[in-house]
């Protein structure tokens, strides 16, 4: 029997039934097949010898496909599990997944305390092991004999593991003299596995229940390269230096405070006014784009949520309610229920739309305390929030434009790499994760997929990620060492509009449903600056910069001229402060420097005889002597650009 495989050009060839994935790409080039290292079959990753019994659709994965990395690094668990076994005869095994950036597993290994000794004896036994192209072998297994064999070799985790899977779903993974209990996929074979790094040991509790054991975690990353681990352990260094909690708090950005809570972050003088630099820069580009700004509160009462959808969906990330008069109120979670009624509040008329509304919102949502992480995952955020109601004859036009805002913030903010990620529901779970709505789904979808297409701008597509409410794109950046951030979200909303009765006359005096376009085109304050603290590494362009001008006096004699100074630039503008300490001018210029400031102005007897300033710019040292004049309106335009 034959079968069709569709490939992602849309190409379509002929097989035999039973097929593998790695024949297939055998029939198409040597090359090929030598440098895949998974295969997506109808959207499942798969191994490439699981043969292919039907019609289906298949996309090739490499090293540099994110699903291809996940491959790499579950396989390179399984391979460092070998390592550690063979070390430490009769060691445990819990979980050992992929993560973003490698992989860990955790181990009972008795009564044996791992060292940084053991994790180069690990890596060496991994790398031998690895080079003996091992192959990966899958084999479906009962349940009967799978509690057999894990009975015999005496571990409790594996059983235990065993108990939540049902008989004919379970199977094993053998790898040399490694077998584990895994879904899989895996690589072929080990000797992908070039360069290998153990990178932590960890403890771990079992199932994360405090109150049972504690397990050993090791982490490790691993590369088909040495030249690429070589990259990585250098874009780790530099990522610690620009750790935005380290330099949050070196620049005095941001704090927080076991009495406040956690996950509730303080925003100091210093990072108020990057935060105010924001949404002015929001507040221009969206009155430019016909925004209306509003403000709404921080709670309300729980039958807007209900009519939402929020509770049903959302309530795990929602705060406890607050009784209050015989009502339940809970935290704001997202503004979009508050505008829809505003919406709502004035009837409206084809002639009114679009209608957009604009607002930074404080939101409020309960993470668990183990995910919470400085700046990127908080409990209180303020969201560049906006909702357009538009008709669904405009609304390529007006995600279009949000599209081009996005593409304006990015030139700005220096952002070089991006991909939107067109996340799409699953039908199989329609009425429970998402609303049941097919026809609904399929054509907002559509819409979505032909603003990217045509616009011409990079973006993949994501199965069972959508909200509750219709496809969204969320905007995947990298910052300047090569990390990863979702910045923000861009999402289509056919649901609400009927939930809250919303509607507008349209040109023949009917009534007609809008659809709703919710953006964040900078996210939340707390996500995008941490960003741009990386990103930046602390140094901010002068118009974000806390502290745009130091005027250091070489010594007290001319205390008074920088005191002058520095009122002639706030005058103009421009944020400076003068360094007025009884210190050397070198320690002044070094501090200046740590602190990340844009600009320094050094003043002695020349400088002040002139009304002149000596002219520093951080990274780039003496750019000479300018008149106050001068360096005022060179100031002024590089801050008003935004350069």
């Amino acid at each position: 029997m034959s079968i069709q495989i569709t490939f992602p050009d849309g190409a379509v060839r002929q097989y035999n039934a039973g097929v593998s994935s790695l024949d297939i790409a055998k029939s198409i080039s040597e090359g090929l097949a030598r440098n895949i290292l998974a295969a997506k079959v109808n959207g499942e990753v798969r191994d490439l010898t699981r043969p292919i019994e039907a019609d289906a659709s298949i996309q090739f994965l490499k090293w540099d496909d994110k699903d291809g990395k996940s491959t790499f690094w579950h396989s390179s668990a399984h391979l460092m599990a070998e390592a550690v076994e063979s070390l430490f005869p009769g060691v445990k095994f819990w979980v050992g997944p992929p993560v973003e950036n490698g992989f860990y597993y955790d181990i009972d290994l008795g009564g044996h305390k791992l060292t940084e000794e053991d994790l180069g004896k690990l890596e060496a036994k991994m790398k031998e092991l690895a080079k003996q192209n091992l192959q990966f072998s899958r084999k479906e297994i009962s349940k009967d004999e799978a509690v057999a064999y894990f009975t015999e070799k005496g571990d409790e985790y594996k059983l235990d593991l065993l108990q939540g899977l049902e008989d004919g779903s379970i199977t094993f993974y053998t790898q040399g003299n490694f077998t584990d209990l895994c879904r899989g996929p895996h690589i072929p074979h080990t000797g992908f596995i070039k360069a290998i790094k153990l990178t932590n040991i960890a403890g771990a509790y079992w199932k994360g229940n405090e109150n049972n054991k504690m397990l050993t975690r090791v982490y490790g990353v691993t590369f088909p390269s040495q030249k690429e681990l070589d990259d990585y352990i250098a874009m780790v260094e530099e990522a610690k230096k620009r750790d935005h909690r380290k330099l949050g708090k070196d620049l005095s950005i941001f704090c927080f405070d076991d009495d406040v809570g956690p996950g509730l972050p303080l925003w100091m003088p210093n990072g108020t006014i990057i935060i105010e630099e924001l949404e002015k820069l929001a507040k221009e580009t969206e009155e430019a784009a016909g925004y209306h700004r509003v403000v709404t509160p921080h709670i309300a009462k729980e039958s807007m949520y209900l009519t939402s959808g929020h509770l049903p969906y959302y309530a795990d990330s929602m705060f406890p309610p607050m009784e209050m008069d015989g009502e339940r109120y809970y935290l704001k979670a997202m503004n979009c229920p508050h505008h829809h009624k505003i919406y709502a509040a004035e009837p409206k008329s084809y002639r009114d739309l679009p209608y957009r509304l604009a607002e930074y919102g404080t939101c409020y949502r309960y993470e668990q305390s183990g995910e919470l992480f400085g700046l990127m995952r908080v409990r209180c955020l303020h969201m560049n929030d906006a909702h357009i109601y538009c008709t669904k004859d405009q609304f390529f036009q007006e995600f279009k434009a949000v599209n081009d805002m996005y593409l304006k913030y990015f030139k700005i903010f220096g952002v070089d790499k991006y991909v939107m990620r067109l996340s799409l529901h699953s039908p199989e779970k329609l009425g429970q994760k998402y609303v049941n709505e097919p026809q609904l789904w399929q054509e907002t979808e559509a819409m979505v997929r032909q603003v990217l297409i045509e616009t011409g701008t990079p973006f993949v597509e994501v199965q069972d990620e959508a909200a509750f409410y219709g496809p969204k794109i969320d905007v995947q950046i990298w910052s300047a060492i090569g990390r990863e951030f979702t910045l923000a979200t861009n999402q289509v909303d056919f649901n609400s509009g009927l939930k809250f009765k919303l509607s507008y006359t349209n040109a023949n005096n009917e009534a007609e449903v809008p659809l709703i376009i919710h953006r964040a085109p900078l996210g939340t304050h707390e996500r995008f600056i941490g960003f741009l603290l990386e990103h930046y590494a602390g140094k901010f362009p002068l118009w974000l910069a806390p502290d745009q001008v130091k005027v250091l006096p070489i010594s007290d004699k001319f205390l008074p001229f920088a005191q002058e100074v520095t009122a002639k630039l706030k005058k103009a503008g421009i944020r400076a402060s003068t360094d007025d300490r009884n210190e050397k001018i070198g320690k002044k210029i070094r501090e200046a420097e740590l602190l990340k400031v844009p600009y320094m102005f050094v003043v002695g007897e020349k400088e002040m005889n002139e009304q002149s300033v000596s002219v520093r710019k951080q990274g780039q040292g003496d750019l000479g002597m300018k008149s106050v004049e001068e360096i005022i309106n060179l100031l002024s335009a590089e801050a008003e650009n935004r350069d």
